[in-house]
């Protein structure tokens, strides 16, 4: 990176997403464990503040990007390259599974089973109205400022000021996501790992972050309001 100001914030930046926010995160989730049934704030609290946390990020990361004579935001994916058919084709398409998924997960959630990764998310999962709104807000915002940081940033200074391949870049990348998801244990990483993988090559593949934003968001929309809850779940937590 020619500029220092740059070089600095991608430090703290990378530094953050590796250290320190994965322990937050943690530490914050595990907290709302303890405390939601005792305060029927906990949960907005906590949404809030990673909201917070979340548009903070993707903020100091554009702002290397303007800072960066070396980068555009062209090079971090924000760019449109889909013909608006196409790109409305491959979101039509993923209503269509995600709809078919909904149908299977109710049938599992019937039989008291719960979905692979589920468990790990469970003091996420909203329990009234308000909280539904909340968690909407939150699955948009992932979707946005964590494809920016994640998947744009990241790889564009992995490749640019550390010389490493894209395909390198992406791997360092994508472990610097898994690791962000600390506190939904070895079982949540493993599945944030397999849905980023997938949001990586999408990225890749298309040069641009309009889809996997658009994914991404759908996809934890889907997790945290559409997925149903195991019935000896719901029992334990009224809504």
């Amino acid at each position: 990176m020619s500029s220092p100001l740059a070089l600095v914030l991608a430090v703290v930046l990378v530094g953050y997403l590796t250290v320190a926010g994965p322990l937050l995160g943690r530490h914050t989730y595990d907290k709302l464990a303890r405390t939601r049934d005792q305060d029927p704030t906990a949960y907005r609290r906590m949404v809030t503040f990673w909201s917070a946390e979340l548009w903070t990020l993707a903020a100091v990361a554009l702002l290397i990007v303007a800072v960066e004579p070396d980068l555009d935001f062209t090079d971090i994916g924000l760019v449109i390259k889909e013909s608006p058919d196409e790109a409305l084709g491959m979101i039509v398409g993923f209503l269509v599974a995600a709809a078919a998924g909904v149908l299977v997960f109710r049938r599992l959630a019937a039989k008291g089973k719960s979905l692979p990764g589920q468990q790990a998310v469970t003091h996420l999962l909203p329990r009234t109205a308000v909280e539904r709104w909340y968690a909407a807000g939150l699955s948009v915002t992932a979707g946005i400022t964590e494809e920016i940081v994640y998947r744009g940033l990241l790889i564009a200074v992995g490749t640019g000021a550390l010389g490493l391949s894209k395909e390198v870049a992406a791997c360092c990348a994508l472990a610097v996501f898994a690791a962000g998801h600390l506190y939904q244990g070895r079982r949540g990483m493993f599945m944030v790992t397999l849905a980023g993988f997938g949001l990586t090559v999408l990225y890749l593949r298309t040069g641009s972050l309009l889809m996997p934003i658009l994914l991404h968001a759908l996809i934890d929309l889907r997790g945290l309001l559409f997925t149903p809850q195991p019935r000896r779940e719901l029992v334990g937590n009224p809504g």
